[in-house]
């Protein structure tokens, strides 16, 4: 019996040896699922890590450009230089430093033309930068270069009058009239001047049905009643603001409000029945562009001024934006049902009308008689 219960008692310590042989091999298994997990937890890690970002781009070196203008639009360069250099330091990491010139348009052009570095033109009339294409500065095509045949903006021809207007002066018919003092620049000169010129003789035109020898004597009339000649059009407007001489100002209508808003009280615009669409031009002058590397910049440059933010500063700075959409934003700044001409369909073009009118001997040189 005792041998029995012996080999009972062997038995069942072996099975136990035997179980406790077992959980110990499954308990050193346990660990080695460790490996498998470790990189899972370096995959969530990675996901979970910031982005890495490119560092900024370096500033590119400052540039400078050089706009030459007309006299009218020192106030609307001066505003439009600060939204732009914003614009570009912001898209393009480079600050700009834009210097401005302005004159009498035929003589700026000039100027240009004998040697004055512009990158680029922002003139008062297509002719005076076709002088410059004439001149080898500026290649072909350049009206098709930016919408609207190059002009973001345009302007008419207003009279400034002074307070009450004491002559009556609300037409043109009233300007040619005996003992009215009229102040306008020269046309050999200022491309406003030739505004001037042309939105009168429109009025005579349709007035006399197309008789040119009423509508030189009309002409005639009216230089016959300026006191005064200024070179450009921002020295006609000292002389009849500043210095008070004259009855009238024959002006941009931008200069008009400009000098009611430096003025107030003092002055009153009157729009006559018939004006002339007046479509300053803007161009890259590419020789010079070309030779300093501002190509791209002047370009970035001119077509700004078609953006909304540009095209509001000029309806701000009294002309008239060349979107429709902004320009009826000021509507109640402009007059916008004025009978406007239009230069290409009334006088067949610059190239005509200068040929015409303006070249040595023409019209404006038999009219004038001083």
């Amino acid at each position: 019996m005792k041998t029995h219960a012996l080999k009972k008692t062997l038995a069942l310590l072996l099975a136990l040896l035997m179980m406790t042989a077992v959980l110990a091999a499954c308990g050193e298994k346990a660990p080695a699922a460790s490996p498998s997990a470790a990189p899972a937890a370096s995959a969530s890690a990675a996901t979970e890590a910031p982005e890495v970002t490119e560092a900024p781009a370096a500033p590119k070196p400052p540039v400078e450009l050089t706009n030459v203008s007309y006299d009218p639009t020192r106030e609307l360069y001066d505003a439009y230089n600060k939204l732009f250099t914003a614009y570009w330091l912001e898209t393009q990491n480079q600050e700009v430093t834009v210097t401005q010139s302005h004159g009498g348009s035929g003589k700026q052009a000039r100027a240009v033309l004998e040697g004055v570095e512009a990158d680029v033109v922002t003139l008062a009339l297509e002719y005076d930068v076709g002088e410059l294409e004439r001149g080898g500065l500026i290649q072909p095509g350049w009206v098709g270069e930016f919408p609207l045949s190059s002009a973001p903006y345009t302007s008419t021809i207003v009279f400034l009058v002074r307070a009450g207007n004491p002559k009556g002066l609300n037409d043109w018919d009233d300007i040619v009239k005996p003992g009215v003092e009229v102040i306008t620049p020269d046309p050999k000169t200022s491309g406003g001047a030739r505004w001037n010129f042309l939105a009168a003789w429109a009025f005579s035109d349709k007035a006399s049905g197309g008789d040119e020898a009423v509508n030189k004597k009309f002409l005639s009339d009216l230089y016959t009643n300026v006191t005064v000649l200024d070179s450009g059009a921002r020295g006609s407007t000292t002389t009849f603001v500043e210095n008070g001489q004259g009855d009238v100002l024959l002006a941009w209508e931008n200069e008009a409000f400009l000098s009611l808003r430096e003025h107030p009280g003092e002055f009153e615009i009157v729009t006559p029945s018939v004006s002339i669409l007046a479509q300053p031009s803007v161009a890259i002058v590419d020789e010079v562009a070309d030779k300093r590397g501002t190509q791209e910049i002047a370009h970035a440059y001119l077509e700004y001024l078609y953006s909304d933010d540009a095209q509001r500063l000029e309806g701000e700075n009294f002309y008239r934006p060349s979107n429709q959409a902004i320009l009826a934003e000021f509507s109640e700044t402009f007059d916008l049902e004025v009978n406007l001409v239009n230069i290409d369909d009334d006088f067949g073009g610059w190239a005509a009308a200068t040929a015409k009118f303006f070249a040595d001997g023409t019209i404006f040189d038999e009219i004038y008689a001083k």
